[in-house]
């Protein structure tokens, strides 16, 4: 099995209050005072009190192009996801040279050099480095990432991977379009990035074991969460059905993948959820049979840095990363597909 030796969460400078955030975008996005009111109950009810942004506030006034945007994605992107995997071998005791694989993901940006081999020079990581950037995955990435670095190792279990994962959500914003979607949106998601240091079994580093991973993808439900690529860049798909498709099958995914490593849901002591915003948490508590205290670390992240996408659930995990021993976590996600992930974990 393999272990994760670190967790390192890393944001923008820049960090903002909702009302502010809310106060700015308003004449972004719609003239009318109508759908400025609704705008302003939905971020006021989205359970997120501060977020950070790639830019300050005021650059959002006159962003130019898809390219432009796009430009500024991949700087600050590349910028983020250094810091973050430098300090994350640090806390592994671990050096760039000593990594064999990494796993990049994101779905705000896109970039040919990828991030992941742009930062092969920045950070001295070896030229034979394995690299494997991924464009997707969305919400559900930081779980499957952990889970396909896990894949990797279990037949490299002397070798080193990495995830990155890296959101500048603000940068796909929507001038102009006034659609719930988009004031939903624009009220939840943050910028951030996280790093995960993954090691395989033949190694010393301590951490806790992936003991287990699934993945699911549910039919006919492409058109539920995602992004639309315009001429103005990610435009923003989601519904309300996000939580009936975890009321839908959640209940039977987690029993059934917990069953075959002989736990049920009252065997889990951790929790870490991907916090997709307060409706979701609340489907994931429903559909688990949780107490709602269960879930406390994902809507703690969720108020302080809003829904991170892909990195969001790592932030989670940071947050609880040190557990007693003989502890059993289960991290989970979802995202466009729609897809879910889970990795089972267990403090040795």
């Amino acid at each position: 099995m393999a272990r994760i030796a670190a967790v390192t969460p890393v944001l923008p400078a820049f960090s903002y209050t909702q009302s502010e955030i809310t106060a700015e975008l308003a004449p972004l996005l719609t003239t009318r005072d109508a759908h400025r009111i609704v705008m302003e109950r939905m971020h006021a009810n989205s359970g997120i009190e501060t977020r950070h942004t790639a830019l300050p506030l005021e650059r959002y006034r006159d962003l130019g192009s898809f390219k432009e945007t796009n430009e500024i994605f991949v700087e600050i992107a590349t910028d983020l996801t250094a810091r973050a995997l430098a300090q994350a071998l640090r806390d592994a005791s671990l050096v760039p040279a000593d990594v064999d694989y990494v796993f990049f993901t994101s779905v705000t940006g896109i970039s040919a050099p990828s991030i992941d081999a742009l930062l092969v020079a920045r950070l001295g990581l070896r030229p034979d480095v394995k690299r494997l950037p991924s464009y997707g995955l969305g919400c559900v990435g930081g779980a499957a990432g952990i889970a396909r670095v896990n894949d990797y190792l279990v037949g490299h279990p002397d070798e080193v991977g990495v995830l990155l994962a890296v959101e500048l959500c603000s940068l796909t914003l929507q001038r102009g379009d006034s659609s719930m979607a988009n004031f939903v949106a624009t009220g939840l998601f943050g910028d951030g990035a996280a790093a995960v240091v993954l090691v395989g079994d033949n190694r010393a580093e301590p951490g806790p074991a992936v003991v287990d991973t699934r993945s699911f993808t549910y039919p006919d439900s492409e058109g539920v969460i995602g992004f639309n690529v315009g001429g103005t860049g990610f435009e923003i798909v989601l519904t309300a059905e996000v939580a009936d498709i975890i009321a839908e099958h959640f209940p039977r995914n987690t029993a059934e993948f917990l069953a075959r490593n002989a736990l049920r849901v009252d065997d889990i002591d951790a929790w870490f959820a991907h916090p997709g915003g307060p409706r979701v948490l609340e489907a994931f508590a429903s559909a688990l049979d949780l107490p709602a205290s269960s879930l406390d670390r994902s809507y703690a992240s969720l108020a302080k840095v809003g829904n991170l996408s892909s990195a969001a659930v790592l932030h989670v995990l940071a947050d609880g990363f040190e557990q007693p021993a003989g502890s059993h976590g289960l991290l989970f996600a979802v995202g466009p597909g729609v897809s879910a992930e889970f990795v089972l974990l267990e403090w040795a």
